[in-house]
């Protein structure tokens, strides 16, 4: 099976109603044998606040703070393509404390092109899988490019000329950025930043002219962006004349982006079970469901296995663009 036909299938296999397990009671769960948790929680986002997996944190996190009857701290630890905080979590005690809010990057392509010290396959647990998040291709209306054929058809003329922005080095806009390289031969310019904010506050600005990110989708809306494509093969009714990367013209898509939380390996099964839980319940709220969707996030129920082969599926196709692009940190 290709990496490709096994993410699809995995994405559709949970696509569809939300179902919660059938896992015992949740203060039974959270009290089997550690009394868990007797005190706050701390969620890492490991992108800088402002951005789409801060935003997703917060949200998650007030959730699990009254699902647990605990507070949930959210931890801010930017830096290396999202290398930094994850690898502080991945050295924590596995006690259930301390937990990451990861997007896709800094499991399955920042690692490859930082060299993080951790094996996101080995050294972490997931326990809920919070959705497969869009990418939107957005640029400064100052640029008087309406699509994305416009778009490629410009880079074509002017090689070099295009510069994108991201939230840094090996994050998912970044791959997502280089995968369209690969696929449509133009030669535009990445350009890292220390987080989906500054990426887009700098297109915003018109410091670059082009940004690959979901925190773009609020500033298309608003017209202070134009939204050219959004991967993902479905409508998007929140952004209403933007077309999916299909339906612009490259087909077949495969660069994507998701969130999941995860504990570091050794976690305890009792504590482990009561997170499974937990994030299962947060993920069947309609609110939080609505919230998520605003920033582009669509909730799919995967369970702990399925998650697992769409980390590994993940890291297979940003391998194959890593090494085609010759990434480095």
């Amino acid at each position: 099976m290709t990496a490709s036909l096994s993410r699809r299938r995995l994405l559709l296999a949970g696509a569809g109603t939300v179902s919660i397990p059938a896992w015992p009671p949740l203060a039974q769960a959270a009290n089997a044998g550690s009394g868990y948790p007797q005190r706050a929680l701390h969620l890492v986002s490991p992108y800088p606040p402002g951005g789409t997996n801060d935003l997703v944190a917060r949200i998650t996190g007030r959730e699990l703070s009254a699902l647990l009857g605990q507070p949930v701290v959210i931890d801010n630890r930017g830096g290396a393509g999202g290398t930094l905080g994850t690898n502080a979590v991945v050295q924590v005690v596995p006690d259930g404390y301390t937990l990451l809010n990861a997007s896709s990057g800094n499991l399955t392509s920042a690692p490859q092109v930082i060299g993080a010290p951790y094996d996101p396959l080995n050294d972490l647990v997931p326990v809920g899988f919070l959705g497969h998040v869009r990418f939107v291709l957005a640029v400064n209306p100052a640029l008087p490019i309406r699509s994305l054929a416009e778009l490629i058809a410009y880079a074509r003329a002017n090689p070099g000329k295009i510069n994108y922005g991201t939230a840094g080095n090996g994050t998912g806009g970044h791959i997502a950025g280089e995968y369209l390289r690969q696929r449509t031969g133009i030669d535009i310019v990445h350009v890292p930043y220390r987080g989906s904010a500054l990426a887009v506050s700098d297109a915003l600005a018109g410091h670059v002219q082009l940004v690959l990110d979901p925190l773009a989708g609020q500033y298309v809306r608003d017209g202070r962006l134009r939204g050219l494509a959004f991967s993902g093969a479905r409508s998007a009714p929140d952004l209403p004349g933007v077309p999916s990367i299909d339906e612009a013209g490259v087909p077949k898509w495969e660069a994507t982006n998701f969130f999941l939380a995860a504990v570091p390996r050794n976690t305890p099964k009792p504590v482990v079970e009561a997170l499974l839980k937990a994030y299962a319940e947060i993920a069947a709220k309609p609110a939080v469901v609505k919230e998520l969707q605003a920033l582009g996030v669509e909730i799919l129920p995967l369970q702990q296995q399925q998650i697992t082969e769409l980390i590994k599926a993940e890291i297979a196709l940003n391998n194959r663009v890593i090494q085609a692009a010759q990434i480095r940190g």
